[in-house]
Formats: C-alpha cells, structure tokens, sequence
C-alpha cells in the first residue's frame, strides 16, 4: 500500500432513499455506508471527485473523518449505475493497518513475450485483477506484471512474484495471459469450410436423355387414335 492514505471528510446522512441521494450526488457528494468492528452502521456523504480519484489510483484504504473522530475504512463494495460505468455508491469497512484483509488489486501488464513475437500470434490478458490476502498496510495500488519474462504461450498466477507479506488467493492454474496463433486458426477454419462446401454440392448429371421408343408410348397412340376420329 502506498504510504499515502486520503483523507475523507464526512457528513452524516439523515435522510436516506433514491430520490435524496440523487440529490446529493447533483451537489457533488457521494453516498457511503461504514460499518463492522462492532460499530453502529453509519451512513455518510463524502466527495465524489476526492473519492473517485483515489479509485483510480488503485487506493483500497482511506481515512474517514467523521464527526471529530478518524477511522481507517479498507473500500469493500462498489455499487455502479445501472449503466455500469459510474461509481454511485461505496461501502466500508473500518479496519486496523495490521489486520488481514483478502481484497482485488488491479494487474498492470507491461511488456511483450518473445512467444508473441511469431507470425499470425496474439497476446491476450485473460484476468485484470488479483485476489490478494494481506494486511491493510500492505495492500499494494496494482500488481505489476512483465510480461518479458513470461516462458511459453502461457502465464500463470502460480508465477507471479509478489511482494513479501502479500499472497495470491485466485486459482495458482488460472492463466494471466497467453499467446494463441491466430494464423493456423483462420487457415484450419478455411480448410474446413471448403471441406464442408464439397460435400453438400449439388450432384451434376451428365447422362444423356433416354430417346423414347420407336412406336411411342400407349397413351401417345391413344391420342393419335382420337384425333383421327
């Protein structure tokens, strides 16, 4: 965890309900709940833009100031809009910095694998966040990953380095990323569908007509006969 943890001045929220905290949000300000060690559930109003810059840094911990009284809260739940793409509402938990917490960090790749570096191949990131359990004074901002060292068409987490005090708790076999060949794909799925084109094509036949026979058919007679009545 960086050793610089924000501070959020907060105020208590007396109303509750979608309509006040549309609101609110209207005057910059962002609802928040804070709960456990025991403590009464407190929800709170706290800056919008301080808050959401911290978010992006990749900080889990903040200082929250309420009431005259300070509280160290590790960010627990985010709750976005129903567009997904906004932050409306967040929920902490009051935490000491010795306490050991398991919380998602961010993955930041860098780097390209010698792998990647063959004709037709591409390079996928398969996850973006990491399940880490450490304490909350050692909650790193983001897991860096380089790639350059990356062996083979696959990393896994069971690879990563971590820093001491911090241990992966997502699947060690669940791959970071890996390198497919795309090329190979393409000219098998083309093989293929020639293959497929081949066997349902239209039979073509060549054979010549069968002339009909010299004295015709019985009703070709027939009608002949009635004509000539």
């Amino acid at each position: 965890m960086s050793h610089e943890v924000p501070v959020l001045e907060a105020q208590t929220r007396d109303r509750l309900g979608s309509r006040y905290t549309k609101r609110l949000r209207a005057t910059g300000q962002m609802p928040a709940v804070i709960y456990g060690h025991g403590a009464a559930p407190a929800s709170v109003a706290i800056n919008e833009k301080m808050v959401l810059a911290a978010l992006r840094r990749g900080l889990h911990v903040f200082e929250v100031k309420l009431s005259g009284k300070s509280e160290t809260c590790l960010v627990k739940d985010l709750q976005f809009g129903w567009m997904g793409d906004n932050v409306i509402h967040i929920d902490f938990a009051r935490v000491n910095l010795d306490e050991e917490v398991t919380v998602a960090v961010a993955i930041h790749f860098i780097g390209i694998p010698e792998a990647a570096k063959r004709p037709g191949s591409v390079l996928t990131h398969d996850i973006s966040e990491l399940q880490v359990q450490c304490k909350v004074r050692d909650i790193p901002e983001s897991i860096r990953v380089d790639l350059t060292h990356m062996a083979g068409d696959v990393m896994m987490v069971s690879e990563l380095k971590l820093a001491p005090g911090v241990k992966a708790v997502s699947n060690p076999h669940a791959a970071l990323a890996r390198v497919v060949i795309v090329l190979e794909e393409a000219v098998g799925e083309a093989a293929a569908g020639a293959g497929a084109a081949a066997a349902v094509a239209p039979e073509v036949l060549t054979a010549k007509k069968e002339e009909p026979a010299a004295g015709g058919s019985a009703a070709g007679d027939d009608k002949k006969a009635d004509k000539k009545k």
